[in-house]
């Protein structure tokens, strides 16, 4: 399974709930991880469908900000 990856600037728990209802709906419930305990704090996208422009649109609809990982 191709996983995308993103640095992005949720900072906690809250930020990350905000955030889940939209990428719930684009890439699917159980297909991403954000990591907020390091400094990048890194989302992970599981899903060998999903583009890398469908996941930063559905992050900056919930107002953040994210730049995929290459």
């Amino acid at each position: 399974m191709n996983t995308l990856r993103f640095k992005t600037n949720l900072q906690c728990g809250g930020c990350v709930r905000s955030v889940t209802p939209f990428l719930n709906e684009a890439v699917g419930e159980g297909r991403w991880t954000v990591d907020v305990s390091t400094e990048q704090k890194i989302l992970e996208v599981r899903d060998n469908q999903v583009d890398a422009a469908v996941v930063l649109n559905a992050v900056a609809e919930a107002g953040f900000e994210a730049e995929e990982i290459h």
